[in-house]
């Protein structure tokens, strides 16, 4: 059993989850909670490093789990999994995890932009609604957050295992989506959204909550601005909540 928060592979644990170059670096990531556990042993992906408490461990289907692992699990004190965990209540299972590189469709048919999108809870929320929708990929500009930030693994809830996910410069960006009807979505102009054809090859640009989209996205919509139809008094919807609606309404489009 570890027991001590010096250890190399703990300390190593505590700054890939501040540290966003580190992270990058060495192309890993960490994810807690026994969900997480159950999509790689699903998935058949190899994590790095695990660790476990005993407590957690006093249940049969989590030992189960572990024991599916090609990955040798290691038994930590509760205190070490305190210092390792992001959470105020350490859920008992913690993963070292490599990035995924999962390959885009060629070609794509449908595919979302996010553009200063700076809150890891609101890009957590939103790479869930885009894994749950069935889309191609995510493409996140320059300035979003980190989405291996703890806060964004932990609101993605294995989407970083299912979904393409790719930080890209706007050049990339547009040669990726150069072949798609580009829509930028805007909180009050616009194209109301159950009347754009999404059964199109389509892109669809969220931009920040409190900039609006950037000169770069604003640029690449070659379809056009769409909306979502509100009452008057009612100032904007959260942004990954906008999000889902738009998706879901290219999924119920696809799929009619």
């Amino acid at each position: 059993m570890i027991t001590s928060v010096t250890n190399a592979k703990v300390k190593q644990v505590r700054r890939l989850q501040t540290d966003k170059r580190l992270r990058l670096r060495e192309q890993l990531f960490v994810a807690e909670g026994t969900r997480w556990l159950q999509e790689i042993v699903r998935l058949l992906v190899t994590p790095d490093l695990v660790f476990y408490t005993e407590q957690w461990a006093e249940t049969a289907v989590h030992t189960q789990l572990l024991h599916q692992l090609p990955t040798m699990p290691q038994l930590v004190s509760e205190p070490v999994m305190a210092a390792m965990s992001d959470t105020t209540t350490p859920p008992g299972i913690l993963l070292v995890l490599p990035f995924q590189t999962l390959s885009i469709p060629t070609p794509s048919s449908f595919v979302l932009i996010l553009d200063g999108v700076t809150n890891p809870g609101n890009l957590g929320t939103m790479l869930r609604t885009a894994a749950a929708a069935g889309i191609d990929a995510v493409l996140l500009g320059p300035n979003c957050v980190d989405p291996y930030n703890p806060k964004v693994v932990r609101g993605g809830m294995g989407a970083h295992l299912r979904l393409p996910l790719l930080s890209l410069s706007w050049a990339e960006i547009a040669a990726q989506v150069a072949h798609m009807h580009v829509w930028l979505a805007d909180v009050a102009e616009g194209v109301g959204y159950t009347a754009v054809d999404w059964r199109q090859p389509s892109a669809l640009i969220i931009g920040s909550e409190a900039r609006g989209a950037g000169v770069e996205a604003i640029a690449l919509a070659n379809a056009g601005l769409v909306t979502i139809p509100m009452r008057a008094e009612t100032e904007s919807l959260n942004a990954a909540m906008a999000t889902g609606i738009l998706l879901f309404e290219a999924v119920r489009q696809r799929t009619c």
